[in-house]
């Protein structure tokens, strides 16, 4: 019982930790690597309520197909020039 309590608030903190980190990123890879944090943790939830079929719906439909499709749509359309900071 102990064992499941201290799992829980671990994955709690990683959601919430990845969670903020999503908010906060500036790089938008950055935050969608940080969004796949979130939704598997989200996932490991569901398997501590025993719902293992959610938790395999999680990670084939948020983290296999909007992850990709995001992650993909960054790396199409992020320019290859540098960027010129002006002071």
């Amino acid at each position: 019982m102990v064992y499941e309590t201290i799992a829980f608030a671990l994955f709690a903190l990683v959601t919430l930790a990845s969670s903020l980190g999503v908010v906060l990123a500036r790089d938008v890879f950055h935050a969608s690597l940080l969004l796949g944090a979130a939704l598997v943790s989200v996932a490991v939830h569901y398997v501590m309520l025993q719902a293992e079929f959610l938790a395999a719906m999680q990670i084939l439909v948020y983290v296999g197909g909007v992850l990709i499709l995001i992650t993909f749509a960054v790396m199409l359309t992020r320019s290859t020039e540098p960027e010129v900071h002006s002071a």
